[in-house]
């Protein structure tokens, strides 16, 4: 994939926190502290770090745990620049590639390297040590599912320990969970129930609802949108989890909230066009994301569009009609795009991620980790990874099984938004 100069400053030089952002909690009235980051008259951050401990597939360069571990370590611009207020006191790692880089890391920064996930949390002491923890269950060798192809990366085993661990020692700390929550639907819910009964402080999710928006888009509270779609690429799950969380960022958003989903289905070759026809995504729509990417990293849609390439048509429970076009060969973007009523043309914008180390867009997941973690509340519903979840594992099994419609009851999934900012949202 060609890196394109990002157009934006890293997220060390830029501002990251506008006033609004400080005064305004998510969760309606309570002071959101800068935690840190820098100091703001009259709302100090806290005077010490408070501990973290994280629990990782694998660490090597460039994967999930660098790029967010990484930035607790060593700063957003992991070159000792500003950086959350948060310090690594721990770290389980499922696996230890030749490539790791946490066991120098540890000897450089001084956190322990655990053999257990109890220990990360506990650090031997039988009593929970820590004010947070990241669960990273993404890259690493792991079996993929044989009907569909699902990567069974131990997100849920993750999970299960620590939850023991907090069990065990009788006390709770927000936990993070890296995309979505489990490659089975049946293990998302049960994590998802474990922490509402446990009451623990949960958010998942990835890094695309924070990074840069080209141009800065965010649809009105309370709007009614027709039809809505989201440009998406390369791998089904992997990448098509990426473009679920752009679509739903988005349309959670709408006019009472989210309903969930109650019908799925993925379609590929000429059952795009046909759906087309059925008014079941719209070109409109496509047409408007695709022109705010790069003209060099977009192509034609009937020309360049890989046979195999799947769109992922949804039917919400109010009604709405959704869509994300894993648009492999014509696109190399995220993006997104909507018809509002009472407006003649669409909306649209590109999700742009810096492509270049230090891949400054996870800095802004993880402020919004740092948020959780300094005050108890995440910073956007769990609700929605919990959707895009089960709407990514009914996709994939769609696929497996011939690109078949299905019913969602399961996905009846009602949430309500929040307000958290995106990278260069406008300040009001």
């Amino acid at each position: 994939m060609t890196a394109h100069p990002p157009t934006h400053q890293t997220p060390a030089e830029e501002t990251l926190w506008t006033r609004r952002d400080l005064l305004k909690s998510v969760t309606g009235g309570a002071v959101l502290l800068a935690a840190g980051e820098r100091s703001v008259p009259g709302f100090p951050a806290p005077a010490k770090k408070l501990p973290v401990a994280a629990v990782v597939s694998e660490y090597r360069e460039n994967s999930h745990a660098d790029v967010i571990v990484g930035k607790i370590l060593e700063g957003y611009d992991q070159r000792g620049g500003p950086g959350p207020n948060l310090e690594i006191v721990s770290l389980y790692t499922d696996q230890v590639p030749d490539e790791d880089l946490s066991r120098g890391l540890s000897k450089k920064h001084g956190f322990r390297i655990v053999p257990t996930i109890e220990e990360a949390i506990t650090l031997g002491t039988g009593k929970v040590q820590v004010a947070g923890v990241l669960s990273i269950g993404e890259h690493g060798d792991y079996p993929k599912t044989k009907r569909t192809g699902q990567k069974m990366y131990p997100r849920r085993r993750f999970f299960d320990q620590i939850t023991a661990t907090f069990r065990k020692a009788g006390s709770v700390v927000p936990v993070f969970n890296d995309k979505h929550l489990a490659y089975d639907f049946n293990d998302t819910r049960q994590m998802y129930d474990a922490a509402r009964k446990m009451k623990i402080p949960f958010m998942a999710g990835s890094s695309i609802p924070v990074t840069w928006r080209r141009p800065p888009l965010s649809l009105p509270p309370d709007c009614e949108i027709e039809s809505a779609l989201a440009i998406g690429y390369s791998d089904i799950e992997a990448y098509g989890f990426h473009a679920l969380e752009g679509l739903q960022c988005m349309i959670e958003r709408r006019r009472g909230g989210e309903s969930g989903v109650k019908r799925v289905q993925a379609v590929q070759g000429e059952e795009i066009w046909k759906a087309e026809l059925e008014g079941r995504w719209s070109r409109e729509l496509f047409d408007a994301a695709l022109k705010t990417m790069p003209p060099e990293d977009c192509g034609q849609l009937e020309r360049d569009l890989d046979p195999q390439a799947p769109f992922f048509l949804f039917e919400h429970q109010d009604g709405l009609k959704s869509c994300v076009a894993m648009a492999n060969g014509v696109s190399r973007h995220f993006g997104f795009a909507a018809k509002l009523k009472g407006r003649k043309e669409p909306v649209a914008t590109w999700y742009e991620l810096e492509l270049d180390q230090p891949f400054g867009h996870f800095a802004y997941l993880v402020k919004a980790i740092n948020h959780m973690f300094q005050t108890g509340q995440p910073a956007y519903p769990v609700e929605r990874t919990l959707l895009t979840t089960g709407m990514l594992d009914e996709i994939m099994h769609s696929l497996a099984d011939d690109n078949r419609s299905t019913t969602t009851p399961h996905l009846k999934i009602a949430y309500q938004p929040t307000d958290w900012p995106f990278a260069n949202a406008p300040e009001e």
